[in-house]
């Protein structure tokens, strides 16, 4: 099968890339720049006819703008909005003039984060708190009027190839002896190269739909993710958590409850993924932490 992959140069196209080929698949990997089979601007409409050129048998479609806080600032909207939506809006007709399936990567902020029920892949609820939840959910809308698409939100991402939450408190926790961390936030996080086989398994059959995907072990907050990322890499650095009132640095508003139910994936015979402690343990030793 011949799999086109947006955004191939960020750390989940990288690894969806990787995870095609090892199977046998052909991944035909596209971005704005790098070393890619084809550089393609999303945003532009005539990317419609360069993706019905190319003419995979299905789309992975992992380009977006992620950077939360820096989508909040009003000269980068433009930007978010071409990349989030028009871009997503472009590669959807390419998908349906193709008649292929389209698989497009969401995220928990498109929801109000409000209460402690965990959300439900086809809960219609939806209030994002910032603009980048609100782009993200746009695009959405333009990816499920397809017949054949996959809607998989995901949560806490992390892998290579990008800035992730790991990165960040392993560097910051080597320079200080305490760091503050919000508690109030709860969720799960999700493992680029665990999330690939399972987003490979989807493209693979034709149980289309809306799903949501981060590794098993239950629900933690960002102040549990830390203490567990210092004593799985060594660190003696205190974590003292804190509200996200009283953290107060981020522009965008996040989502308290970001409890995304992983059932409808065992209903349709997908292996969930990985407890995710498991999973930060393999990706220390990916990026060859310690040693």
């Amino acid at each position: 099968m011949r799999v086109l992959v947006t955004g191939a140069n960020g750390q989940l196209g990288h690894d969806v890339t990787e995870e095609l080929n090892k199977r046998g698949h052909q991944a035909i990997t596209s971005d704005i720049a790098g070393d890619m089979d084809y550089i393609l601007d999303i945003t532009d409409e005539k990317v419609v006819k360069s993706i019905q050129e190319i003419s995979p048998d299905a789309i992975i479609h992992c380009a977006a703008w992620t950077a939360v806080d820096a989508a909040e600032d009003e000269e980068n909207r433009d930007k978010v909005y071409a990349i989030n939506v028009t871009g997503t809006k472009n590669i959807a007709k390419a998908a349906g003039k193709l008649d292929c399936p389209l698989l497009y990567l969401s995220t928990d902020y498109v929801f109000d984060g409000q209460g402690e029920k965990p959300w439900q892949p086809d809960d219609k609820s939806y209030e994002p708190l910032c603009y980048y939840g609100l782009t993200k959910l746009e695009g959405e809308k333009e990816v499920s009027a397809l017949d054949k698409f996959f809607i998989v939100r995901i949560a806490w991402v992390f892998g290579l190839n990008g800035k992730n939450f790991i990165n960040t408190m392993l560097r910051v926790g080597k320079d200080h002896d305490q760091v503050r961390v919000v508690n109030d936030q709860i969720g799960t996080p999700t493992y680029t190269k665990d999330l690939s086989r399972l987003l490979v398994d989807m493209i693979e059959t034709d149980k289309y739909g809306y799903y949501h995907a981060t590794n098993e072990g239950g629900y933690i907050s960002w102040y549990d993710f830390c203490v567990e990322i210092y004593k799985q890499a060594g660190l003696k650095t205190e974590v003292l958590p804190v509200s996200t009132l009283e953290y107060g640095l981020s522009k965008a508003k996040r989502p308290y409850n970001s409890r995304l139910d992983k059932s409808k994936l065992s209903e349709n015979g997908f292996e969930r993924l990985p407890d995710w402690k498991d999973a930060l343990r393999r990706y220390l030793e990916e990026i060859g932490y310690g040693k």
